[in-house]
């Protein structure tokens, strides 16, 4: 009962501070919440039992690595912004590799509201009497259909309206989440309870599950594309502090979470999450589920809307927003019914990867030989990146 009144207090304290006008209105603010609800999205749902699963009591170092490599990836973005906003010429060669850039960006967007959507199924099933693989890719294929009628119909305007709330909301419940898993962490440590679970994976293969996991911390990179509103400066800054703040509530969540639960005490899928949280509070499942929902329906709105948009422009209007949105649908259906959830995270992360490879080639073509590292890493994690069942 302590608990749960905990997680409800939190909430709803942080619900209020974050949609407290001053601060929801707040240039540096609006800025910084962009790329911190694309990073702190998804990933969360599924990352912190997949690291308990596979890398037991060392899953924070691994947490910490997935952070630290987002974070120099973003160092790249940043450096581009910059040199963006300083040099109108930037030359040939730099313009075709923004070309190559931009595809790799529209293909990864393409996997990642398959990612989206697919977990905004499983959760969805996991409300019905039916849940299981088939209704969560029933469920899907509908959301799909919906996306698709709509964005072809109406354009996405109407619904990318939904977006700050469900942003907002989603932070708060996470807020929620925290409180509850320091609560319950203290009580377990307090009777002797907290477990060390094993590394069930090693060597190469645990290197390319970390691979395979990136997209988890991806997001940041939507600052990059926010220059008809922000300065590059508002845009540097504000990415720094939406990586800095998710590294900060991801090594806390991994931290609480991977003491408390034998292995194997709750099945791996893609909701294993929500069995976990119901162990902790009872309150907590139908909160994570509804920031599931809300959380994966508006980011596959505002992927499909960017993909839609940037495939247009790549192709100088020669597929129209539309045709393109229907490109991504039958994508999205493939891998739907042709992969799991951890696989599409995989798939979706080598894309990302790809992307990040080429800003930092970017970055270091423009006097800065250090990001020639971090494209090599990227080309890596692209081509190694594996599933978690991989």
């Amino acid at each position: 009962m302590l608990t749960d009144l905990t997680i409800v207090i939190v909430t709803v304290l942080a619900g209020a501070v974050l949609f407290y006008p001053k601060l929801s209105r707040a240039a540096g603010w609006r800025a910084t919440v962009t790329p911190l609800a694309s990073i702190i999205g998804s990933g969360f749902l599924v990352l912190g039992p997949v690291l308990d699963d596979s890398f037991g009591a060392f899953a924070p170092l691994v947490m910490l690595g997935l952070c630290s490599v987002a974070y120099a990836f973003g160092g790249a973005i940043r450096a581009n912004i910059y040199d963006i906003d300083t040099n109108a010429d930037r030359g040939r060669g730099i313009a075709r590799l923004e070309t190559v850039a931009s595809w790799l960006l529209a293909v990864a967007y393409f996997i990642s509201v398959a990612y989206y959507l697919n977990l905004f199924g499983a959760f969805a099933a996991t409300l019905t009497p039916w849940d299981g693989a088939l209704p969560a890719r029933i469920i899907t294929t509908v959301t799909y259909a919906v996306i698709l009628l709509v964005g072809w119909v109406y354009g996405f305007h109407a619904m990318e309206r939904m977006e700050q709330a469900s942003v907002t909301l989603k932070l708060a419940i996470i807020a929620g989440l925290l409180a509850g898993l320091a609560v319950h962490f203290t009580d377990q440590a307090i009777a002797g309870g907290l477990v060390i679970n094993p590394v069930t994976v090693s060597g190469w293969g645990a290197v390319t599950l970390a691979f395979g996991l990136i997209v988890t911390v991806q997001g940041f990179e939507t600052s990059r594309y926010l220059g008809d509103t922000y300065s590059a400066d508002m845009r540097v800054r504000s990415m720094r502090w939406a990586q800095l703040i998710s590294a900060a509530i991801y090594m806390i969540y991994i931290c609480l979470l991977v003491y408390l639960f034998p292995a194997g005490h709750v099945p791996l899928s893609e909701t294993a999450v929500i069995d976990m949280m119901a162990i902790v509070a009872p309150v907590l499942p139908p909160l994570l589920i509804v920031a599931a929902l809300s959380a994966q329906f508006s980011a596959a709105v505002a992927d499909t809307g960017g993909s839609g948009g940037l495939v247009t422009e790549l192709t100088k209007g020669r597929l129209g927003t539309g045709q393109s949105y229907a490109v991504l649908v039958a994508v999205g259906l493939a891998l739907t019914w042709g992969a799991d959830v951890f696989a599409i995270i995989a798939y979706a992360s080598r894309a990302f990867a790809a992307y990040y490879a080429v800003q930092a080639a970017i970055a270091a073509q423009r006097g800065r030989p250090i990001y020639w590292g971090l494209a090599i890493l990227g080309a890596v994690i692209a081509i190694f990146g594996r599933s978690v069942e991989g």
